[in-house]
């Protein structure tokens, strides 16, 4: 007889309008929302989609805050919101990677202003109420409903000009999201089938679209398996992989899309003996190890290998294992200070995951 199932979901809420061309109807989501007032939210090698929407949307774009940065600096967070207050907007647009989503997220946490997120990379967190905001050499996070973008639009045609080093890494960051949604807190029954969906997809898109950039279709795929993953983390929030992350892009102001790539194979290793039926399960879908699949994957498509690769100190290794420590003390293996510490040096090094590490 199967295990009775004991789980609570709350089911996010949110618009998402999904296909090649998609960005086209902008405006009609403007309409949607009551909003006439749009700050547009785009870094400045975003300059063929901003032309577009300031030529499609002409006045009700009051104004663009270009100044992004990965990891959201709490300062430049401040200058879009006295931006944003400024220009009375009503809404924000955002549109490029999580940097630029982070920082329309940065808005809504203290203006509480609705959110367009038009991505254009395979970050994910268009779709989820966590927000970061980095202050000195820590990143704070946090979740909050308002932070959620209100729409999300998902056109690929965006992504057709992602070069491969930096779509590669993306793709890694959403995989984390799938990968990390079936054993994090808020893990359930639902979620789970999200979550190895986005992973297979993930999995099989991603080598195609570093092969073959002007594959549209292999561009749709991944972008699929990208809102299949966000979604899910939306709920199931996050676990050592990304707490992990977390304290190097704030202590180091590390790639994070790299990190992704290099730490997501060892903090799975390292998770496996207390998840040996979600590993199992996940093993099945990706057709072998996951650990050793993930560390293959990321080679195949040319993601960074290490990282000193990503430029981190290798004297900063003691001083990150006590904060990862401390933030992911709730992690479904408990961390040490010793187990995480080998952790750090086998990604510093690119070493292949320990099959030791994963009780084997």
């Amino acid at each position: 007889m199967p295990a009775p199932l004991d789980f609570s979901y709350d089911a996010l809420a949110g618009r998402v309008v999904f296909g090649a061309g998609s960005r086209r109807g902008v405006g009609g989501e403007l309409d949607r929302l009551g909003a006439s007032r749009a700050l547009l939210i785009a870094g400045r090698a975003e300059s063929a989609p901003v032309a577009e929407l300031i030529g499609a949307l002409g006045s009700r774009v009051v104004g663009r805050f270009d100044d992004i940065a990965q990891h959201v600096p709490v300062d430049r967070a401040e200058q879009a919101r006295r931006q944003a207050r400024d220009l009375d907007a009503d809404c924000t647009i955002t549109v490029g990677g999580g940097s630029a989503t982070g920082f329309g997220k940065a808005i809504a946490l203290t203006e509480r202003l609705p959110q367009i997120a038009i991505p254009t990379t395979y970050a994910g967190s268009e779709m989820t109420p966590i927000w970061g905001l980095t202050t000195g050499a820590r990143k704070l996070t946090g979740n909050d409903p308002a932070v959620q973008p209100r729409v999300v639009i998902y056109d690929p045609e965006l992504t057709l000009t992602l070069p491969p080093r930096v779509a590669g890494p993306s793709g890694m960051n959403a995989l984390a999201h799938a990968v990390e949604a079936l054993y994090a807190p808020g893990a359930n029954p639902v979620i789970s089938l999200l979550a190895l969906e986005a992973a297979r997809v993930l999995c099989g898109a991603l080598p195609r679209v570093v092969a073959a950039p002007a594959d549209l279709e292999a561009r749709t795929e991944a972008f699929y398996g990208t809102y299949l993953a966000a979604c899910a983390l939306a709920v199931s929030g996050t676990a050592l992989h990304h707490k992990t992350c977390h304290v190097l892009g704030g202590l180091f102001n590390l790639d994070h899309g790299g990190m992704n790539a290099v730490v997501l194979p060892h903090a799975l290793a390292y998770n496996a003996p207390a998840i040996s039926g979600v590993y199992g399960r996940l093993g099945a879908v990706l057709g072998g190890d996951p650990a050793e699949v993930v560390f293959d994957l990321a080679r195949t498509i040319d993601a960074p290998a290490s990282l000193a690769a990503l430029g981190m100190p290798e004297e900063g290794i003691d001083r990150a294992v006590a904060a990862v420590v401390d933030e992911a003390s709730a992690n479904i293996r408990r961390p040490d200070a010793d187990s995480i510490r080998e952790l750090l040096l086998d990604a510093y090094h690119g070493r292949r995951p320990r099959a030791d590490r994963r009780g084997g």
